[in-house]
């Protein structure tokens, strides 16, 4: 596959591993995800509590953050009383006032402004069976209580669905997968005849192929044509079924840095400090892809250094963790949950070490408490940090 950039996979097959097509491009695999939507929505028959009183009394910020919905269902439902897989979560929410309610003396009906978090596979179109919902504030620390609300309107409804994104691989020398589902193509065989599941492996240039996590096709070839690229290659348009044919694409701005791992891996500390917090996630991300599992980790108790003069924010804490721990372009976690299974041993440190944290005034200025339009949460912090290195079992210097 020498002078391909881009390997589809099919990692289900029976005779393990098959590559599926050997490509120069994918167009569609590097698009920007569209953000939630403002939207407003009214809480009927409320009584607030917390902070969600004050605001509402006039007497506290009418920003609170996220609210999760948590439907209380009725003794006769199948569901349990509060049953998460019937929670609805709102984010960056603002309180635009609060009148009676003709739902019951003292109560309130609220009325916010704010987005809401949607799942690919529940798009929250049909209200849950519900005697009233649970108002839960979500914090960085834990949940506080918002009071309850016997109604909600403007959160159930049905929302038209953003067009599914067809992708294109150009450039394509088609392994016997893909060619099969071409000949399909041309025959005008059955719909599935012409579909194609895989994952996306990028290749560097000593040839060594390194998939995308989480990145995947699943489409039907819907049209083939002779690709400028080469003799023999062709452009294959991919259709959509199920969603978009590629699932998890990566920001428009991730091909700069797939394209500088492709060249080799990093040899200097601190390379991912031009780019903005996406491409901090996004090298990252490639850190893991390139992980090299299976090696053994150095000892408990051993003492790791991390530069913390880039660290501006937490997206840059997880690529200078990673870098303490296992050098230049290394990987260490790119999330709090995946830093707390790498501090657990099998990603290079054996468990209980000591993290000297060089110029950590850095950090302290630049990760305070607020609100991360990114992933629509609570900003991590320095403390948040600290306070989770420990409970790792993470014995942390600040210099």
């Amino acid at each position: 596959m020498s002078g391909f950039p881009w390997l589809l996979v099919d990692q289900n097959s029976d005779d393990g591993e098959l590559v599926i097509a050997a490509c120069s491009d994918i167009d569609g695999l590097f698009v920007d995800a569209p953000q939630p939507p403002v939207e407003r929505y009214s809480l009927l028959g409320c009584e607030p509590a917390g902070r969600l009183r004050d605001a509402c009394d006039g007497f506290g910020s009418d920003w609170l953050g996220n609210i999760g919905l948590d439907a209380i269902h009725p003794p006769h439902s199948k569901h349990p009383a509060h049953c998460w897989h019937c929670a609805e979560e709102l984010l960056d929410i603002t309180v635009l006032g609060a009148r009676p309610s003709l739902l019951g003396s003292r109560l309130l009906d609220v009325t916010l402004e704010g987005r809401l978090r949607i799942e690919e596979l529940a798009r929250a179109d049909r209200a849950p069976e519900a005697d009233g919902y649970l108002l839960v504030g979500v914090t960085s620390h834990g949940e506080e209580d918002f009071g309850s609300c016997r109604e909600v309107d403007g959160v159930f409804r049905n929302r038209p669905a953003p067009p599914a994104r067809g992708a294109t691989l150009i450039g394509c020398r088609p392994e016997p997968p893909l060619q099969r589902a071409l000949d399909a193509l041309a025959r005008g065989g059955a719909r599935r005849r012409r579909w194609i599941q895989a994952s996306i492996f990028s290749v560097d240039r000593d040839g060594t192929a390194v998939g995308m996590v989480g990145a995947a096709i699943g489409a039907e070839v819907a049209a083939v044509r002779p690709s400028r690229l080469g003799a023999g290659l062709v452009d294959v348009t991919l259709e959509p079924t199920y969603g978009d044919a590629i699932g998890a694409p990566r920001p428009t701005g991730a091909r700069s840095v797939w394209h500088r791992w492709r060249a080799g891996r990093p040899d200097v500390v601190g390379e991912w400090a031009e780019y903005d917090a996406d491409m901090r996630h996004e090298w990252a991300g490639v850190a893991l892809a390139h992980h090299a599992h299976g090696r053994p980790d150095r000892p408990s108790g051993a003492t790791y250094h991390l530069a913390g003069r880039h660290i501006t924010d937490v997206e840059g804490f997880f690529c200078a963790i990673g870098e303490a721990i296992n050098g230049p372009g290394g990987y260490f976690g790119w999330n709090l949950g995946a830093l707390h299974d790498c501090a657990g041993g099998g990603w290079g440190a054996g468990p209980g070490f000591r993290l000297v944290w060089h110029d950590s005034e850095v950090a302290r200025a630049h990760l305070v408490p607020g609100y991360d339009r990114r992933w629509w949460t609570p900003a991590v912090t320095m403390d948040d940090l600290v306070g989770y290195l420990a409970d790792s079992n993470v014995d942390v210097d600040l210099r």
